[in-house]
Order: C-alpha cells, then structure tokens, then sequence
C-alpha cells in the first residue's frame, strides 16, 4: 500500500481502519506513515493523524522511537488541529519517558491555557499533563491550581469532564 496516496485521494474512517490494519506492528510500514505525517504536505500530514494515533494506541511500544519528533510537532504554531489532538490523544495512555515529561508537560500548560485551541486538544491535554504530574508534588500542585482556575469558569462539557477527572485523580495521589 502507498499511504500517502490513498490518503491524497480520500480521508475516510474505513481508509483510516485500513492503513491501521496495513501497518499494524511493523517497523518499516510504521516509518512509512511516520514519513507522511511529518512531512511537507499539511493535507496529507492532517490525515495521516488520524492513523498515527490508532497505531500507537494499538501498539504503544512502537511510540519509542517517535517521541522526541512528535512533542517536537506540539511545538509547532498554527499546525492544523488534527495533528494536536491526535498527538495527544496517543500519548495520554502511553508512558512518556521521563527525558521528555518537562517538555510535554509545559505544552500541555499551554494547551490547556489556550481558550483558542480546539476543545479535543485541551482536553487531551488535560488528561496527559495529570498522567504526568501525579508523579511530581511540584507540578501536582500547578497543575491542581489550573485545573480549578478552569472548574471556577463556565466550560465546555469536554473540559468541565476532563478537569473533574483529572483533579480527582490527583487529589487520590
């Protein structure tokens, strides 16, 4: 399968399931959509999003050899929604390496803080920065003073959902 030109000619749930399929746990077929989604076209980088995260969701071990390049694309401005959110929603279920927490906690702040963000990628944020700061009595703290700046406000339901989670969750730490 050529990744890059099914995705130049549909995005598509069922093209999505298929490339996740097709890549499954294989390294080279990895690097292959990897090679997409970080690459110069912003169409085909959005869509090859979508299919980034339910690999790495299927198979968590394979995030090792990607991490530093995907927090390197948080860092990017004004990347297309889809690239955040689908970043993010990987990474709050894997275990991130602790050379690379600081950083990824920071955009989460930024992130969560950023009321121009799409509400998926704040959310994710949210649960990622928690998942990480459980660990850390400094930035347990932070974060716990965000979060109920955040429940103080009037928010969208994936917000106000995400912030009472994530504010138990840590209180129980």
């Amino acid at each position: 399968m050529n990744i890059a030109h099914k995705l130049e000619t549909e995005h598509s749930k069922s093209l999505t399931t298929a490339i996740v399929n097709y890549v499954g746990d294989d390294r080279l077929r990895l690097k292959e959509l990897m090679a997409v989604f970080f690459g110069t076209d912003k169409l085909l980088s959005q869509r090859a999003a979508w299919p980034v995260r339910y690999v790495f969701e299927a198979h968590p071990h394979l995030l090792s050899a990607y991490y530093k390049k995907l927090i390197e694309a948080l860092q990017i401005p004004n990347q297309h929604p889809a690239i955040y959110r689908n970043v993010l929603r990987a990474l709050q279920t894997a275990p991130v390496p602790q050379k690379y927490q600081g950083i990824l906690v920071d955009l989460c702040f930024n992130f969560i803080k950023n009321e121009t963000q799409a509400l998926a990628t704040r959310a994710f944020a949210i649960t990622v920065a928690a998942n990480i700061c459980k660990h850390y009595p400094e930035l347990k703290n932070e974060l716990n003073l965000l979060l109920n700046e955040l429940a103080a406000l009037p928010q969208a339901p994936a917000i106000r959902v995400r912030t009472k989670t994530a504010l138990k969750e840590l209180k129980s730490v």
